[in-house]
C-alpha cells in the first residue's frame, strides 16, 4: 500500500546525491492517519519552550537539539551527508518543527517536515512513523507499509550518517516494530534479528548512554524468547532471558520514571515469564501510571500501563 508521503523521493535522494532545494519543494498531501487521541496541544512546545524542554524530551535518546552548529557537527562526523545539506542553517527550522510535531503527537506532520528537510530529518520521520505505526495506526497492512518505508527510510539513513547514533537506534527500532507486525518468526527467518542487534549496539557504541536503545533490545530479547523458547532463543539466536532484565535495569539506571521504560519492561516481564512475573508487571504499570508524560509519546505508554491497570483479572 502506498503512502502519500513521498519516502521513496526522500530515499532517491539520499542514495543518489541529488541537491534539489527542500526549501522549494511543496508540501505533499498527508495520508488519512489517526489523530493523537489525548489533546492536540497538550503537549506542543512552541517556541523556546521546545529548547527549554529539550534535556527532558530527549535524555533517552541524548539527541543534541537542532542548531546550525550542532547540524554542522554532525556533518562533519558523518561526510556523506554534506551534499544533502548546503545550508544548515535553513534546515534548522524545518527539523526543529518536526521534532516539534513528533512531541505533539502530530505524527504524520513529524513525518512530512521529517522528509523534506531530508537525511538530516529522517531520524524524526522514521521515529514518527514507527510510533504512529505501533501505537495508533489499526489497519493490519496499513501497519506493515508505514513500518516497512520507516525501515527503508533508516536503513539508507544510516549508510549515509554512520556516526550518528539515533540514525542507528532509529533502524533498530523500526526493525524491532515491523518484525512483531511481520511476525517474529518470519523476520528471524530472513535474518533482521542480526540487523536489529547489530544496529542496537552501534547505537550504544555511540551513545551509551542512550536508554532507548537498551528498551529495544530487551523488547527484541523478550520477544524472541516468546516465539521460540529460551533454549532455541539462546543457542539460534543469541537471545537470553538475563539480557532482557540487563537491558531494562540500564534503561532504568538512566531514565528512572520514564512510563516507556517501565512500559516496555512491563510487557516484557509478562512476555519471558508469564505469570511468575505478573505481580512485578503490574507494580511496573503502578510506576508508569503515576509518571507525569512530557510528550505524547510518554502519554502513550502511560495509557497503556493505564489499560492494564484496569484489566486487573491477569494481576494477583
Amino acid at each position: 500500500m502506498h503512502l502519500t508521503f513521498d519516502w521513496q523521493g526522500a530515499l532517491r535522494r539520499a542514495r543518489h546525491g541529488a541537491k534539489e532545494s527542500v526549501a522549494g519543494e511543496h508540501a505533499l498531501p498527508r495520508p488519512a492517519w489517526k489523530r493523537f487521541p489525548y489533546g492536540d496541544r497538550v503537549y506542543r512546545y512552541g517556541g523556546t519552550a521546545l529548547l527549554s524542554n529539550w534535556c527532558r524530551l530527549h535524555r533517552a535518546d541524548r539527541e543534541p537539539y537542532p542548531t546550525a552548529e550542532n547540524l554542522v557537527e554532525l556533518l562533519r562526523a558523518n561526510p556523506a551527508l554534506e551534499p544533502h545539506a548546503d545550508d544548515p542553517r535553513a534546515l534548522v527550522p524545518m527539523v526543529e518543527e518536526a521534532w516539534r510535531s513528533f512531541h505533539a503527537g502530530d505524527f504524520a506532520d513529524a513525518v512530512e517536515r521529517g522528509l523534506l528537510a531530508g537525511p538530516v530529518g529522517f531520524v524524526v520521520a522514521t521515529r514518527a512513523a514507527t510510533v504512529y505505526a505501533a501505537h495508533l495506526e489499526e489497519d493490519p497492512v496499513r501497519r506493515l507499509s508505514i513500518l516497512r518505508e520507516a525501515v527503508d527510510s533508516a536503513a539508507a539513513l544510516v549508510r549515509l550518517a554512520p556516526n550518528w547514533a539515533n540514525a542507528w537506534y532509529a533502524h533498530g527500532a523500526a526493525l524491532v516494530r515491523y518484525s512483531q507486525h511481520l511476525s517474529v518468526v518470519k523476520a528471524l527467518s530472513q535474518g533482521l534479528g542480526s540487523k536489529v542487534r547489530d544496529s542496537l549496539h552501534r547505537a550504544l557504541q555511540l551513545e551509551p548512554g542512550h536508554a532507548g536503545a537498551h528498551v529495544v533490545l530487551g523488547v527484541y530479547n523478550a520477544e524472541v524468547i516468546d516465539k521460540v523458547g529460551g533454549v532455541v532463543g539462546a543457542l539460534t539466536y543469541g537471545v537470553r532471558k538475563e539480557a532482557v532484565v540487563d537491558h531494562f535495569e540500564a534503561a532504568r539506571a538512566l531514565h528512572p520514571h520514564s512510563p516507556v521504560v517501565l512500559a516496555e519492561h512491563a510487557r516484557a516481564a509478562l512476555m519471558v515469564l508469564g505469570g511468575a512475573q505478573s505481580g512485578h508487571a503490574h507494580a511496573l504499570c503502578a510506576e508508569a501510571a503515576a509518571c507525569q508524560p512530557v510528550d505524547a509519546l510518554e502519554r502513550l505508554h502511560m495509557e497503556w500501563a493505564l489499560g492494564e491497570l484496569e484489566a486487573g483479572p491477569e494481576y494477583p
